[in-house]
């Protein structure tokens, strides 16, 4: 096992041969490098790049590899531990630096334990789980984690030490559609009409959304791109800016063609974009941004227009990020996350865990009841009404 203190000493065609058709975007070397390079990951930001990588003896073929940082602070994560560090706080443990395997900025579950195709993948799986135990503990760390992982990650991770914590996200998916009005036919009537009324209203204001996928975005629309996210934190007061111009820019020249803008005109003005990668069927939804507020523009430009475009790109899923049951409420239904975590204190760790427990019920009732009363028909059971919704959705931040 040898640490990588930057992706870039890792050939771009070597960390790539890990990586199958079905893994997500974010988890290609161009992503990760356009982080790094654009110094929104780095020390100074509070993400010191460590990533764990096992080669084979002899001719040193890169069998494996986990994205790893030691982190400062706990932000960027979308796995929430504030009250974790509040709680290290109170017992005198230092909880910052720590360890996480993750994508930064990137809430999306997936493999994080990067294997060779055709390799031992579950003998490699164990040595990376070991590799990162013995990383916390040997530099006397107060924990590592193991954020949005696969169940088979999580097993592996449960026996080197760490513990299971449950979430969930909303995700939208494509039931056969062949057009929009199949997606909206399928809703209860409340929805449907809601919104076509919402559609309408932007309509009637002469508002267009247009969709740029690929080598057909507009190499100019890269800077307004920056601005609308930059926009979208500023007018929030937790608002964190991560990302820096250089990144978007890298991205312009290295990750296009995964790339989907999907754009907000009132005739030549641009009013509003979402910044969108897909890969594998997989519509990834990211950054936000409007330069004027209009009702009802949100919806529009960051769930309709992009499910419109899913359906006519037959993508299977839409994966919009992190929050919001305003979300659920549009045909989005909870999709259980997982996450893995190490606390080395004992007493620390037993806390937490207890509190994980609790917390995993809660979890556990509300995707069973946003399930049950999915907005999509058939209509749930007779005695769980439209209008009913399950009080504090644990997280939820809308």
């Amino acid at each position: 096992m040898v640490v990588a203190d930057r992706i870039g000493s890792i050939p771009c065609d070597q960390w790539n041969s890990l990586l199958t058709p079905q893994d997500s975007p974010f988890l290609e070397w161009e992503w990760l490098f356009a982080l790094e390079e654009s110094g929104c990951v780095s020390p100074r930001t509070g993400w010191m790049p460590a990533h764990i990588t096992v080669r084979r003896p002899g001719d040193g073929t890169l069998l494996a590899a986990c994205p790893v940082y030691l982190k400062s602070h706990s932000m960027g994560e979308f796995v929430f531990d504030h009250a974790w560090a509040e709680a290290a706080a109170r017992r005198g443990v230092r909880y910052y630096p720590k360890l996480l395997a993750a994508v930064p900025f990137t809430p999306h579950s997936g493999r994080r334990f990067l294997t060779r195709p055709g390799s031992d993948r579950a003998s490699l799986c164990e040595l990376l789980a070991a590799s990162l135990a013995a990383l916390c503990v040997d530099n006397e760390l107060s924990s590592a984690h193991v954020n949005f992982c696969l169940p088979d990650e999580a097993a592996v991770l449960a026996r080197a030490g760490f513990f299971e914590r449950l979430g969930y996200q909303y995700h939208w998916h494509n039931a056969g559609f062949v057009k929009f009005d199949d997606y909206l036919n399928q809703l209860r009537h409340k929805r449907r009409y809601a919104i076509k009324y919402e559609r309408a209203q932007l309509a009637a204001r002469n508002i267009i959304t247009r969709v740029y996928q690929g080598e057909e975005i507009p190499d100019t629309l890269f800077k307004s791109m920056f601005e609308l996210y930059r926009s979208t934190v500023e007018k929030f007061y937790w608002g964190q800016q991560y990302l820096k111009p250089e990144f978007f820019e890298l991205l312009r020249s290295s990750f296009k063609s995964k790339l989907c803008f999907v754009c907000a005109y009132r005739g030549h003005d641009l009013l509003a974009a979402t910044f969108n990668v897909q890969k594998a069927g997989v519509f990834y939804g990211r950054y936000w941004g409007c330069f004027e507020e209009i009702k009802y523009l949100h919806f529009e430009v960051s769930y309709y227009a992009a499910i419109e475009h899913c359906i006519r790109a037959r993508l299977k899923r839409f994966e919009p990020g992190a929050g919001g049951d305003y979300k659920w409420l549009r045909g989005f239904d909870p999709t259980p996350t997982l996450s893995a975590h190490l606390i080395v204190d004992s007493h620390l760790r037993r806390a937490i865990k207890d509190a994980v427990a609790r917390e995993r019920r809660q979890v556990e009732d509300w995707i069973r009841f946003g399930r049950a009363n999915t907005q999509f028909k058939p209509p749930p059971p007779s005695n769980a009404s439209e209008s009913v919704r399950a009080p504090g959705a644990p997280g939820d931040k809308s």
